[in-house]
């Protein structure tokens, strides 16, 4: 189920405040099964002293939402079983477990290009101090943590002070309740370029961003969301900032080396993940999404962000909460047979 709650106080006068609250919530699923019922004569079952186990399995929907902790809500699933005794209390107990929505990014939505262009006027004093242009494009919309996300870029510089780029990835969570919403931001992980001196120009050529261990990207649910986009800033003395943003969608599938076969990586996501150890490296393939959040890096990367380097990036309060997973996602399609016979082994010709 997801769940939303938050506060806002409210004045009503110069003497009179008060506080009011947004809640909301989607039932996603509901399944109840009967693990051991009563004989129909009514007379009571019996459990001998020892241990008892009652297996049984249920089928989740395709369409459930990622399970998320966020400031202002969740999306959590947990299974609940009771224990009803004659004449005593109801055992109850109750366990948590993790859902990850597959997003396969070899879809041509997401492996389409983004890019755009903007440009500001500098201004002083009501002095025209010149003309800061970006243009921005990355190679597509769709990446997986532990990917690089290389940047191409221009920026010039036709004011008469350096001024300085930047780039990050935004990660925005939007809650909504009763038709409003709360937002809250957060930088991911950013660079910066060195200064641009008056007139002159930089060029990124494939500058390179990479995405650290995060949540994929919850695009579906009513009441919660979870969106990035990669911003290319640049900051002007005297005035705000030049702000170009691109979309993201972080997903879980990743891209496949093999453009002819994406089919195939979709297909998976119901495999048994346990022999995923013996996939052979892909040199040419982004990292695997679990080998991304499940390192023991992750802890280290997930620290947020200095203030005082990047706060200015966002144009609001700064927000440094970041969601983290660690389940394993669909193994990668792979051409090579990931064991191999070796010469020792190999089988010979009859005229050999």
């Amino acid at each position: 189920a997801a769940r939303v709650h938050w506060t806002e106080s409210r004045s009503a006068g110069s003497s009179t405040a008060y506080t009011q609250s947004y809640s909301d919530q989607v039932e996603f699923l509901s399944h109840r099964d009967t693990l051991m019922a009563p004989p129909d004569n009514g007379e009571a079952t019996v459990l001998q002293a020892g241990r008892h186990e009652f297996p049984f399995t249920f089928q989740l929907p395709e369409t459930l939402a990622t399970s998320f902790e966020g400031k202002h809500g969740s999306v959590r699933y947990w299974v609940k079983a009771k224990l009803h005794r004659p004449w005593s209390t109801v055992k109850k107990a109750k366990k948590e477990f993790t859902v990850i929505e597959p997003i396969d990014i070899n879809t041509p939505a997401l492996l389409a290009p983004q890019a755009g262009a903007k440009e500001k006027l500098a201004r002083a004093w009501y002095c025209n101090r010149g003309q800061v242009s970006v243009t921005a494009k990355i190679d597509r919309k769709g990446y997986t943590p532990g990917e690089v996300i290389p940047i191409f870029a221009e920026i010039d510089n036709c004011t008469s002070r350096a001024v300085v780029p930047k780039a990050a990835i935004i990660q925005t969570q939007t809650f909504i309740a009763r038709g409003t919403k709360k937002q809250k931001k957060s930088v991911v992980t950013s660079i910066t370029g060195d200064p641009i001196p008056a007139g002159k120009r930089e060029v990124w050529h494939g500058r390179a961003l990479k995405i650290p261990p995060v949540g994929p990207s919850i695009l579906q649910c009513r009441i919660i969301q979870v969106e990035y986009s990669l911003k290319v800033c640049v900051d002007i003395p005297g005035t705000s900032k030049l702000l170009l943003e691109l979309p993201l969608v972080i997903g879980t599938i990743p891209l496949h080396p093999f453009g002819s076969r994406t089919s195939s990586v979709s297909s998976q996501y119901s495999v048994n993940l346990d022999w995923l150890s013996s996939i052979p490296e892909q040199l040419e393939a982004p990292p695997e999404y679990s080998a991304v959040v499940s390192s023991p890096e992750s802890e280290e990367s997930l620290a947020p962000p200095c203030r005082s380097e990047l706060g200015d990036i966002l144009e609001g309060p700064f927000f440094a909460y970041i969601q983290e997973f660690r389940f394993r996602p669909p193994p990668l399609y792979s051409e090579v047979d990931p064991n191999p016979a070796s010469d020792a082994i190999r089988p010979r010709c009859m005229t050999c």
